[in-house]
């Protein structure tokens, strides 16, 4: 049982996961001792109330409220439990963008304007085509494949730039972002898209279901009432479980690596290099897209059409989500849940505690600062694990001289 143990352990993947898994851990702790300082320097707040915020910190998701007498209570929150599962759609969708890439060798910081793109196409589809001529269904289903097209448009200019242009990718990427922000601000202020009904929401786009097109439920809302979850966490981890099976049991994803291993030996080795460059970052920017239509076609979610002024953060977050897998497109699915919990514990003390919301972002930065360290967590533990390794055999290992040899030490001793 123990040479069992000792074997999983030396998997490359089990040491993977135990340095996300200390990340976490890392993160969590850090983050209940910024709230026990803040608690501690704040007059305002009361040693209870920091306690409490601790507590939320890393259960959040299963905070039920305050009792009767105010006391925080904890179980199975339906509610937030689908809002987490809602909220990771996007997530995993921008992890796997992030973690396809960066497994051919690119690294996609262009996500956050992929993400707008494929906003701006699938809510302009979503919303343009009449739902009194088009079954929404089919209206769903287009929107969903055209936001993942202009994703997968967006991905492809800095992939071209690199690859015919020897351009950095993150270079072209970051101007790709803010040229899409601008596009897209521009796309919807000269649309008829902007929500005029309502007048406090004229700076924001229709929901989708003012054209009768929403995600189905497929009896998720009956799982985890009252809460926005849909049947989009369903077709991301779909996507996510595809992508792996991509990257690692088939031809093209053994071409995709190659080339981000060692682009000139895969070309000499009759791989298309600059084609499967182009390619993977096209996927990348199709994966974050389709996050963003996921999450815009469900209904009753609303987009700030005025996006010039910042980009969004889902894109960005997706990078730590990737970091913490070590992009591993399975690892992703847990990896984005587990972020979108800390929104959601975030959101708890926020409504629960005395604490800001400044406090919550304080604390889901550090964590997500913390997921950077996996890899070198990773290489902590391998060498420990080497060097422990080393001393145990370095006795069995010394060289032991013929009998010869070892009479002759032993008469020059005694002389």
């Amino acid at each position: 049982m123990k040479e069992r143990l000792g074997e999983i352990y030396r998997r490359d993947g089990t040491r993977t996961v135990l340095s996300s898994i200390l990340s976490i851990l890392i993160g969590l702790a850090l983050g209940g001792i910024i709230v026990l300082i803040v608690g501690l320097v704040s007059d305002n707040i009361s040693g209870k109330s920091t306690w409490d915020g601790i507590r939320l910190v890393a259960l959040g998701i299963l905070s039920t409220g305050r009792d009767a007498a105010g006391n925080l209570s904890f179980g199975f929150n339906p509610t937030n439990v689908g809002n987490m599962l809602f909220r990771a759609t996007p997530l995993i969708m921008t992890g796997l963008s992030v973690a396809v890439a960066y497994k051919t060798g690119l690294f996609n910081i262009g996500a956050p304007g992929q993400y707008l793109m494929g906003t701006m196409a699938s809510l302009m589809l979503a919303l343009g085509i009449p739902s009194e001529t088009v079954p929404p269904t089919i209206i769903w289903i287009i929107a969903f494949l055209g936001g993942m097209a202009a994703g997968a448009l967006w991905g492809a200019i800095p992939g071209f730039v690199k690859a015919y242009l020897n351009i950095n990718e993150v270079l072209a990427s970051i101007m790709t972002n803010w040229i899409a922000a601008n596009v897209v601000t521009w796309a919807f202020e000269a649309s008829n898209f902007k929500n005029l009904v309502e007048g406090t929401k004229s700076g924001y786009v229709y929901r989708t279901e003012y054209n009768n097109v929403v995600t189905p439920k497929l009896g998720l809302d009956e799982i985890f009432p009252s809460s926005q979850v849909n049947a989009g966490i369903l077709i991301a981890i779909v996507i996510a479980i595809l992508m792996y099976i991509l990257m690692s049991k088939t031809t093209l994803g053994y071409q995709l690596k190659a080339c981000g291993s060692n682009r000139h030996a895969a070309r000499y080795a009759g791989i298309k290099d600059k084609r499967n460059i182009v390619l993977s970052m096209a996927i990348a920017g199709a994966l974050a897209g389709g996050g963003a239509a996921l999450y815009y076609l469900s209904g009753n979610t609303e987009f700030y059409w005025q996006t010039y002024q910042s980009l969004p953060d889902t894109g960005f977050n997706g990078i730590p989500v990737a970091l913490l897998a070590a992009c591993n497109p399975i690892g992703v699915i847990f990896t984005g849940i587990f972020m979108s919990m800390l929104d959601i514990a975030g959101t708890q003390l926020t409504a629960l505690t005395p604490f800001n919301e400044y406090i919550t972002d304080v604390v889901i930065a550090a964590i997500v600062y913390l997921s950077a360290f996996s890899l070198v967590i990773k290489m902590f533990i391998s060498g420990g694990r080497k060097r422990k390794k080393a001393r145990a055999a370095a006795p069995e290992d010394r060289p032991v001289p013929p009998p010869e040899e070892a009479k002759a030490e032993k008469g020059g001793e005694a002389k």
